[in-house]
C-alpha cells in the first residue's frame, strides 16, 4: 500500500461460515464506506465465500468543490470528455492488486476472488482488472464507467483476463451516472474482453442506487463463477 492509505481503516469483513475458498472484494463509492456493502453482501452471501469491503482514503475531492470524503482517486467531472485523474487511478488500482496478493497470501487463489464495485468503486474495479497481471474469477460493476478508457488499444486485451466474465448492471433513472456511460462502457468492454463473457442488466426506476432484482443477479453470479470446491 502506498504511504498515505495507512490511516485508511481496516475493510468490513463478512467472514466465510466455513473455510474460505473464494472471496469477492467490493469498492464502495465517492464519499460512502465499506460497511453499507458488507451489511448488503451479508444478505446474499454464500458459506466458503469471504466478502472483503475495504474503506476508501480520505482525500480532496476536486467534483465536490475539493471536499475531503473518502474517494479511490480524483473525480475532476463527470462528462466523459472530463479529465481525468491518470495518477491516483493507476495507484488506486495498485492498492486494489495489493489486496488481492493479501488474500493469495491467506491462501485464496486469484482465480477464486470476484472483484466488485458501485459507482467510483465499480470503475476502479473494472480498471484493475483490465490491467492485472493476476486472473481473476470474475467482475461485478454496479452503475459505473470505465476510467481511463482511452489508454486501453482498439480491439481485445492481450492479458490474462481477457476472457473474465463481467456483470454490469445500471438503473434507467441514475442521474449522476447516466445510462448512457454503463451503455457505451458494455460496448468498450465487448471490443476488449470475449463478448459472450458480458452481462449488462439494467433496472427499471432505479436512479444510483441498488435495489433487491440487482442484488439477486449479483448472488446468482457470484454462485455461478465461485461455486464451493469440497
Amino acid at each position: 500500500m502506498c504511504g498515505n492509505n495507512m490511516s485508511a481503516p481496516l475493510p468490513a469483513i463478512v467472514p466465510a461460515a466455513r473455510k474460505a475458498t473464494a472471496a469477492v472484494i467490493f469498492l464502495h463509492g465517492l464519499g460512502d464506506t465499506g460497511h453499507g456493502w458488507s451489511e448488503a453482501l451479508a444478505g446474499i452471501k454464500s458459506p466458503h465465500v469471504k466478502y472483503i469491503c475495504p474503506h476508501a482514503p480520505v482525500m480532496p475531492v476536486s467534483l465536490n468543490m475539493n471536499m475531503a470524503m473518502p474517494s479511490w482517486f480524483d473525480i475532476i467531472g463527470l462528462s466523459p470528455d472530463s479529465q481525468e485523474d491518470e495518477a491516483g487511478i493507476k495507484q488506486a488500482a495498485e492498492n486494489v492488486k495489493s489486496l488481492i496478493d493479501q488474500e493469495v497470501k491467506n491462501g485464496i487463489p486469484s482465480n477464486r476472488i470476484i472483484l466488485g464495485g458501485f459507482s467510483q468503486g465499480g470503475a476502479l474495479s473494472l480498471y484493475t482488472a483490465l490491467t492485472t497481471q493476476q486472473k481473476l474469477a470474475g467482475v461485478v460493476a454496479l452503475s459505473c464507467w470505465l476510467p481511463l478508457r482511452a489508454s486501453f488499444p482498439q480491439g481485445p486485451i492481450s492479458g490474462v483476463n481477457k476472457e473474465i466474465p463481467v456483470l454490469q448492471c445500471h438503473g434507467d433513472c441514475d442521474p449522476l451516472v447516466p445510462l448512457m456511460f454503463g451503455s457505451l462502457t458494455v460496448e468498450k468492454l465487448k471490443s476488449m474482453i470475449n463478448p459472450a463473457n458480458v452481462t449488462f442488466r439494467t433496472y427499471s426506476g432505479m436512479m444510483h442506487s441498488s435495489c433487491i432484482e440487482e442484488m439477486m443477479d449479483v448472488k446468482q453470479f457470484i454462485d455461478k463463477h465461485l461455486p464451493p470446491v469440497d
